[in-house]
């Protein structure tokens, strides 16, 4: 008799052995610039954390005090009797922060893609989107019943090319969609040319920020960064990287927020995020606004360890931001690699395919405003022993 789960075991065994599994590390801490891990102090690089929000006493405080007005959760959906007065509060606030008409928060960033792509486009429309982009940015798509269209990553010029070939096919709507930060290379999408072409051609342009915000624009993102913000249809962000938390958010006209809500099944048909955690958000966004200096130490760190990696002789790729990748090529290596730093106090991961191009594995290094120059220079030593150990550099 076959047996039915039989192909789990054999293919778990086979990502072993070609060296692509995940091997998970536990913290036994909170998170922050250093964490316990396994047991063990390292310091952190491979956490989205950017501003070292994640263990603020202010957003414990607020949760707490949440807690104590809301309860634990509310037990419902938001559309049916789960919607509080906090998340309102909160949504307001994001819409203000983000200088649009309104803002709506999702449980994930992954449930904003997921759950409103495949509504804004049906059969009779078209995504043009970049190559790179996020796996939940591919996932929202394939859930469409839209044609697809992919142009060369980052280049305004293939991109040019597709959108004009979408707009002479007569598609009924065309939805361009991009990341603004990309999150395996720390480049930045070029919004600022998109915008102009999305606009000449009447196309919907539609940008995850998830790695912009709290980083980009003095913290409030890629819009702000370029000066684009009400030129973006939808702009999507998280909570749960710069601001320390967790959800995601879109951000744009009255009109937009009214459509999701109605139409996205991720948000319809999920249960409402629990008020500590909303109000944890919230106070997040205050701390943001009112301390611009994590912004400023956060790119301090990143010139201070870019400097590093460069002086070492490393390949950093593309990167523009606080994500900069060390490229190794060979995924065995790269783990490897991994393993040197985390027994050298360094907790920095190796990323494989299928996440990255088979020859293009790296160890992803994600900065924090909380790391101090020692952290820096102590990850950066340990860098320099992984790098001669493999003969990297």
């Amino acid at each position: 008799m076959r047996n039915a789960t039989d192909f789990l075991r054999k293919e778990y065994e086979q990502m072993v052995k070609d060296e692509l599994d995940w091997r998970i590390k536990v913290l036994n801490s909170p998170t922050g610039p250093r964490a316990v891990v396994d047991g063990e102090e390292k310091i952190i690089l491979c956490s989205n954390n950017y501003l070292d929000l994640g263990n603020d006493r202010r957003l414990k405080e607020a949760a707490k005090k949440a807690v104590d007005l809301y309860g634990a959760g509310s037990g419902s959906v938001r559309p049916i009797a789960g919607t509080m007065t906090i998340h309102r509060e909160l949504e307001k606030k994001i819409a203000l922060f983000k200088g649009r008409e309104d803002a709506l928060y999702y449980q994930t960033g992954f449930a904003v893609n997921s759950g409103l792509i495949p509504q804004l486009v049906d059969q009779g429309d078209i995504v043009i989107s970049d190559e790179l982009n996020h796996g939940s940015i591919i996932d929202g798509i394939r859930l469409s019943k839209a044609d697809r269209s992919v142009y060369r990553h980052g280049s305004v010029y293939d991109f040019e090319d597709k959108i004009r070939e979408a707009d002479k096919k007569g598609y009924r709507r065309i939805l361009v969609i991009t990341d603004g930060v990309f999150s395996m290379d720390g480049d930045i999408a070029p919004v600022k040319e998109m915008v102009k072409l999305t606009g000449k051609y009447g196309a919907m342009l539609y940008v995850d920020d998830a790695h912009g915000e709290g980083v980009l624009g003095k913290g409030k993102g890629i819009g702000a960064h370029f000066n684009i913000e009400k030129q973006i249809d939808v702009e999507v962000g998280t909570f749960s990287k710069a601001f320390g938390v967790v959800g995601g958010l879109i951000a744009g006209s009255s009109d937009l927020i009214k459509f999701a809500y109605n139409k996205s099944r991720t948000w319809l048909l999920s249960g409402s995020a629990p008020p500590p955690t909303i109000a944890s958000c919230m106070e997040a966004l205050n701390i943001i606004e009112k301390e611009p200096e994590r912004v400023d130490k956060l790119w301090k760190n990143r010139e201070q360890f870019m400097k590093g990696m460069r002086d070492l002789g490393f390949d950093t790729g593309n990167s523009q931001t606080p994500i900069i990748p060390v490229m190794i090529g060979d995924s065995g290596k790269a783990k490897e690699f991994s393993e040197i730093l985390y027994k050298n106090g360094v907790f920095a991961l190796p990323i494989v395919y299928p996440m990255v191009a088979k020859d293009k594995a790296r160890i992803r290094t994600i900065m924090n405003a909380g790391h101090t120059e020692t952290d820096l220079i102590e990850a950066i030593n340990a860098f320099e022993k992984a790098g001669k150990q493999l003969n990297i550099i």
